[in-house]
């Protein structure tokens, strides 16, 4: 008999806290946020923009001389708004307000004003700036766009249950339809700062907790937060936060209805000359089917399927950071995925470019959570 332990056997995150660790919850935040509404971005050339995201699996919403908009295929609001600038930055996330008072309580609360947003998107937002200085808008009663038709699911044989019989599987090799929004992931170097921040404004529940190796009464570096809804279940993960030497975006996400959706889009994406930074494979916190890709600015966006979904009774698990647990099957992670050749992604581990070592030596000068101890276990975790 083998004894050959398994490496992921120690990594799934079903251990809870110990005592006087970070509970996870704030106790009285303003307000409990329902989801992601959309991502901002801005960058130079619109026209490459959109060519990319109809090959990833978008429809144009809206398209000026100086905007675009992206959408997924359920209704709702653009999954994307991508406005032309001179360079490519992403500017901050949009979060759906759960009733149209959160959004006045929000601003009264904070001494911020309500504002009227363009007619393309209507409705009333608010427009906050997190602990990293990045805007956070809370929006409400924007325009609801209608669903948009969707493929229909393919028939699986599963085992000895046969349900499909003189039938095959085909699925074309076309752009994966997105269906949603998932979550977006970004890098702070004041992490517990902005964890807390945002589960006292936005009501946030950390799903999984993960810390450095041999760091754990440190406290954590790295949170999947999920938006509280009560009892009905919300996505593992609607925003993460990941401890680093610089307040940057690391990637978002994308729902798609299936995996041979995930993989027959990302063979057009190949076929198409598009980068495929990290996948197909299955992660551990969150549990999606996951396959990533550089656009053309280089920004990380993910495919994914298959999602777990926790109500609000679920308390966090821990688990200790490494490379090879981001992943229950699949392909090693890859450098470019993990941000270890300055491309901007993955989870934040540290940058091989110049500017990244560069931003690394500020960081360990300036006053934040990012330390030499802190650098250290983000090598480890790296290298495990």
């Amino acid at each position: 008999m083998s004894t050959e332990q398994d490496p992921h056997s120690d990594l799934h995150s079903e251990q809870g806290a110990v005592a006087g660790e970070h509970p996870g919850r704030a106790r009285n935040p303003l307000v409990k946020v329902h989801d992601l509404a959309w991502l901002e971005f801005e960058k130079p050339d619109l026209e490459r923009t959109e060519r990319f995201a109809h090959a990833f699996g978008f429809t144009t919403a809206l398209r000026t001389p100086e905007e675009l908009q992206l959408r997924g295929s359920d209704p709702g609001s653009p999954c994307v708004l991508v406005r032309k600038a001179p360079r490519s930055r992403f500017v901050g996330p949009a979060f759906r307000a759960a009733d149209s008072s959160d959004v006045d309580r929000l601003a009264q609360a904070t001494g911020t004003s309500v504002e009227k947003l363009p007619e393309s998107l209507d409705g009333r937002a608010v427009t906050l700036v997190d602990s990293n200085g990045m805007p956070v808008r809370v929006v409400t009663d924007t325009h609801e766009l209608p669903g948009l038709p969707a493929p229909t699911p393919l028939m699986f044989n599963f085992g000895h249950e046969v349900v499909r019989v003189n039938a095959m599987q085909r699925p074309p090799r076309q752009p994966a339809v997105v269906q949603r929004l998932g979550h977006v992931v970004v890098q702070t170097t004041k992490y517990r700062e902005s964890l807390d921040w945002y589960l006292e404004h936005f009501g946030l529940l950390v799903s999984d907790f993960s810390y450095y190796p041999g760091q754990r009464e440190r406290g954590p570096v790295l949170s999947f937060n999920r938006c509280d809804r009560g009892s009905t279940p919300a996505d593992h993960h609607t925003l993460v936060l990941s401890l680093g030497p610089e307040n940057r975006y690391l990637h978002s996400a994308y729902q798609v209805a299936d995996l041979d959706t995930l993989a027959a889009g990302g063979e057009y994406l190949l076929d198409k000359g598009y980068h495929r930074s990290w996948g197909i494979g299955r992660h551990v916190e969150g549990s999606q089917i996951f396959d990533y890709w550089r656009d053309p600015d280089g920004f990380l966006v993910e495919h994914f399927t298959d999602g777990d979904m926790f109500d609000n009774t679920l308390e966090p698990g821990w688990a200790q950071f490494s490379s090879s647990g981001l992943g229950q099957w699949g392909p090693k992670v890859t450098s470019d995925f993990l941000g270890l050749h300055g491309a901007a992604g993955g989870y934040g581990l540290v940058p091989g470019a110049i500017e990244g070592l560069v931003s690394v030596v500020n960081a360990l000068r300036d006053d934040n959570e990012f330390d030499v101890q802190r650098l250290l276990g983000v090598l480890k975790g790296a290298r495990s």
